[in-house]
């Protein structure tokens, strides 16, 4: 029987997201919401639990009321059971007042609640992938090659190679050598691990398991700051680190345009990653709120969340997130619409003397390739229209106040487009 009494998971959700800006502008990347209902952090600790692993600690720093508001509403085990999410903040002491420096800096200035945890595994996940795994596997496979650490790694094509951190494995699965992002055909070509034409590489999917004593020995004595760029390959030049591979669908939701695509992937007929598995569910808040209300509205691909009033013309492979109010007469395609937060929603009645446009989407209103954030207040009328790809932009007018990332229009958290505005290259 595997001890997964003996793993404690520690999440990275400490990152500034300067690259999911500005859905970061307000909240830590791991508290984004995906597919109208989630948040990124939701993926990972569902993961855990899935896998049995019921000690897990949220390492938070940047704008992080929101993924702690989150956390602490939404697990939570009973009396009668050991385990536990808790949230480690980013703070300063008496022996060190720095904020974190990297993720393994973030490690290193929380060692004595690992220590305190009493664990003999540390598994360090990120907080802002999409994937389902059964770490259980990964245990069973450290286990049993007797690791010091074992990094979880998946196949890639050749044409992507440049974009991971590719590890050489050798026929006993150990990793012998570790490049970050190479380009130069001659490393590649040394770095080529498996027999597979299409996808002869192993990236790093930032997912580590470390035996206990030596992470703790490792982060004392040295001073790096990141576990990608510095502790793994120095791990691999002095201790025995072991590759295992996930043959599944992963996402690094790093970018606009990965969160868009990723998105949007979803309300296909067959997704590459499915929400719908009741084996392995994924876990959120449980939203009190009535059913959607849907009227005359034509939908073709598209995933719609609770609490919604919907009296849009048309909506074409696009996500409508809680709570989301959309006039008639308007079309939504290629969109994600984030929805409203409850307490925004339940003041609603009340605010209306602050703000000359409703709460949500208006009528007769034409937006497409669109991020619209939660809480948007957009009047009647109003068109978004897509931009050329790579194009990057900030609204010229601070009255409108959208961004344009990689051609995708970003109508930031809060924000009032007044009617008959119109956002088009």
């Amino acid at each position: 029987m595997l001890p997964l009494d003996e793993v404690l998971a520690v999440i990275l959700g400490g990152g500034r997201g300067t690259r999911l800006f500005p859905l970061t502008q307000m909240r830590s990347k791991p508290a984004v919401p995906i597919a109208g209902q989630y948040r990124l952090i939701d993926i990972p600790i569902s993961n855990c639990i899935n896998s049995g692993i019921f000690k897990i600690a949220v390492l938070t720093q940047f704008n992080s009321v929101s993924l702690h508001r989150h956390i602490s509403g939404t697990y939570h085990f009973d009396t009668f059971h050991s385990g536990w999410v808790q949230i480690w903040a980013a703070e300063q002491r008496t022996d060190n007042n720095d904020w974190y420096q990297g993720t393994a800096d973030a490690v290193r200035k929380q060692l004595s609640e690992i220590i305190s945890a009493r664990t003999d595994y540390i598994l360090i996940l990120s907080g802002d992938h999409l994937y389902r795994c059964n770490y259980d596997e990964m245990l069973q496979f450290h286990i049993d090659h007797n690791a010091d650490v074992t990094v979880a790694t998946q196949p890639v094509r050749k044409c992507e190679a440049h974009r991971f951190g590719i590890l050489k494995r050798n026929t006993d699965e150990k990793i012998t050598d570790f490049k970050e992002k190479p380009k130069d055909p001659e490393i590649l070509n040394e770095l080529i691990s498996l027999e597979d034409e299409d996808k002869p590489y192993l990236g790093s999917m930032g997912i580590y398991l470390f035996n206990k004593d030596l992470l703790v020995g490792l982060l004392n004595s040295l001073d790096y700051p990141d576990f990608g760029k510095h502790v793994i390959p120095y791990a691999i030049d002095h201790y025995d680190v072991y590759g295992w591979i996930f043959n599944d669908y992963w996402e690094d939701i790093g970018t606009i345009r990965s969160f868009y695509d990723t998105n949007l992937r979803l309300t296909e007929e067959s997704p590459d990653f499915n929400f719908y598995d009741p084996h392995n569910p994924i876990y959120t808040y449980n939203h009190t709120m009535p059913t959607t209300v849907i009227e005359n509205t034509l939908i073709k691909h598209a995933l719609v969340s609770k609490g919604c009033k919907i009296k849009a013309s048309k909506i074409e492979h696009s996500i409508i997130g809680l709570r989301s109010t959309i006039g008639s007469g308007t079309e939504i395609k290629d969109s994600i619409l984030m929805g409203v937060d409850d307490d925004v929603y339940s003041k609603s009645a009340t605010d209306s003397k602050y703000f000359n446009v409703q709460l949500g989407i208006g009528n007769d209103c034409k937006i497409e390739k669109s991020i619209i954030d939660k809480n948007a207040r957009i009047g009647d009328n109003v068109i978004i229209r897509p931009f050329p790809d790579d194009t990057e932009m900030d609204d010229p007018d601070p009255v409108k106040k959208y961004y344009v990332r990689d051609g995708i229009v970003i109508i930031p958290k809060n924000t009032v487009i007044k009617s008959g505005t119109v956002i088009e290259p």
